[in-house]
């Protein structure tokens, strides 16, 4: 297994499998937050299920964080162990004109990601791991809130617009990094004979109706909180 990880195919097939499990989380994690916008209360019931179901919390959760730095520190180490020959063939090349700009600054889109998702961390995930597990509150309510406390919480993050512009930045930047990286993953599978055409179609869709769905939800709670 460590001689797998060691080779250069091996790293790209680890990198795309997270890929494909981040890609699936986005998919899961913006069906139930379009929720917020369509039924509060539906919003409400599903959070509350997902923040006390203990198979999420304490099986699916740890795997979902580990994916998050796996997938970021093997971007990383790919990035560097890749810099050096793609200088050398941009030297002898015009790099600009074989390649997009997302595939050359992948690295910078994911710093973004990066930062927002400590960002997100301090909005949600902190001041849950908080309420659970130092408080010991597994109720999911809040003083003076009628049902559930998630929607509430929710909308009062997106109350600011500095938070907001700094949600939609993110969002864009990712579509920019899942415009490379949707075809990208699938290629490192070698997925893409014969029909990397579609994938790069069902790519630029997917990298768009994503964060466009996000963009909404935070613009749409800042304007009716």
């Amino acid at each position: 297994m460590s001689g797998f990880f060691k080779s250069s195919i091996g790293r790209k097939v680890a990198m795309a499998l997270s890929a494909f499990f981040l890609m699936f989380f986005l998919l899961q994690h913006l069906s139930i937050n379009i929720l917020s916008v369509l039924s509060p209360e539906t919003f409400n019931e599903v959070s509350h299920f997902m923040g006390t179901n203990p198979i999420v919390q304490f099986a699916l959760q740890p795997v979902l964080i580990f994916a998050v730095v796996f997938h970021f520190v093997m971007g990383f180490v790919l990035e560097l162990r890749n810099s050096r020959a793609r200088n050398v063939s941009y030297a002898k090349n015009n790099g600009a004109a074989n390649s997009t700009w997302m595939s050359r600054n992948m690295i910078w889109t994911g710093l973004t990601i990066l930062a927002f998702i400590g960002l997100h961390f301090i909005d949600f995930w902190f001041p849950e791991i908080n309420t659970k597990f130092i408080q010991g509150d597994w109720s999911g309510t809040m003083q003076g809130v009628d049902g559930f406390r998630y929607h509430e919480e929710l909308v009062h993050k997106f109350a600011h617009p500095a938070r907001v512009i700094a949600y939609v930045v993110s969002f864009i930047f990712l579509g920019l990094h899942l415009a490379h990286g949707f075809t990208s993953a699938f290629q490192s599978m070698g997925g893409t004979a014969g029909r990397k055409k579609t994938l790069q179609t069902i790519g630029k869709a997917y990298s768009i109706i994503i964060p466009a769905g996000f963009i909404f939800i935070a613009i749409y709670h800042h304007f009716n909180h």
